[in-house]
């Protein structure tokens, strides 16, 4: 079995990955930014020649950037979010080589990201936001589909998945500005200087789908989380419904959930 641990941010994902790891102690837990058999969020996706000029570039970090390198065929994957300097214009190098956000044209994100899926051979996994989140945010936010597009996609990854084992473990958020708000102050700094969410506010803001709707600040962010949450119920529902579990944010058992997961 592998499960793909989904929701909104600060609905609690890191923390059920956790205790799901915790609970199957010879299960492979992947993070957000680590290397994924499935998923490239943080990670920068180049070819040889690519990589050459990057080793190039950054004579300082070649060794670190070989470690944290992983080649796939002709492709090399960098989980550069895991490589540690001072120099952010390296971090903001190797984020234009992500898949991510509107980088690449439409028919090579979806081939990579369903050839991936395809390709995915290994088991006992636990998978954080490696289903939901990085997809559905490009293609609304940046390839500005509508939700009957996104469900067509889904149908086709759920296609791809033919033949795995997996479920689906969606954490439901009842107060998405309550979690908003928690998870802005969980990462700010000891002054209190907030250093996640404008981050994520200019994301949003700089956006195509908000810029060509006039939408900018929190309460369009938070109306947008809302239907992107509505969306991906949907996507559990209509999709994956006999993969599904849905869960409420933060106030679940362990032991309902458990039941529910051996199921």
């Amino acid at each position: 079995m592998n499960y793909f641990v989904e929701g909104l941010q600060g609905s609690g994902k890191s923390t059920l990955v956790q205790k799901l790891s915790d609970m199957h102690p010879g299960y492979t837990a992947v993070r957000e930014g680590e290397y994924s058999p499935v998923e490239l969020s943080w990670c920068a996706y180049v070819d040889d020649e690519q990589y050459r000029r990057i080793l190039e570039r950054y004579p300082g970090l070649r060794t670190q950037i070989e470690e944290k390198t992983y080649s796939e065929g002709r492709k090399k994957i960098i989980c550069y979010t895991k490589i540690a300097t001072d120099d952010r214009k390296f971090y903001q190098d190797l984020e234009q080589n992500e898949i991510y956000n509107g980088r690449i044209p439409f028919d090579a994100f979806q081939s990579i990201v369903l050839g991936r899926y395809r390709k995915w051979k290994s088991d006992r996994m636990i998978f954080e936001c490696s289903l939901f989140q990085n997809i559905v945010e490009d293609m609304i936010l940046f390839r500005q589909a509508d939700d009957e597009e996104i469900l067509s996609f889904y149908q086709q990854v759920r296609d791809a998945l033919d033949g795995k084992e997996y479920r689906i473990v969606y954490l439901e958020a009842k107060d998405i500005r309550g979690n908003l708000e928690t998870i802005r102050k969980e990462r700010s700094d000891e002054q209190g200087n907030e250093l996640w969410f404008p981050l994520m506010l200019g994301f949003f803001n700089g956006c195509p789908y908000a810029r060509s709707r006039g939408l900018k600040g929190e309460e369009d962010l938070i109306r947008h989380l809302i239907h992107r949450q509505d969306l991906e119920l949907r996507l559990c529902k209509e999709i994956f419904p006999d993969r599904s579990m849905m869960l409420e944010s933060k106030n679940y058992s362990e032991e309902a959930m458990l039941n529910r997961l051996a199921l």
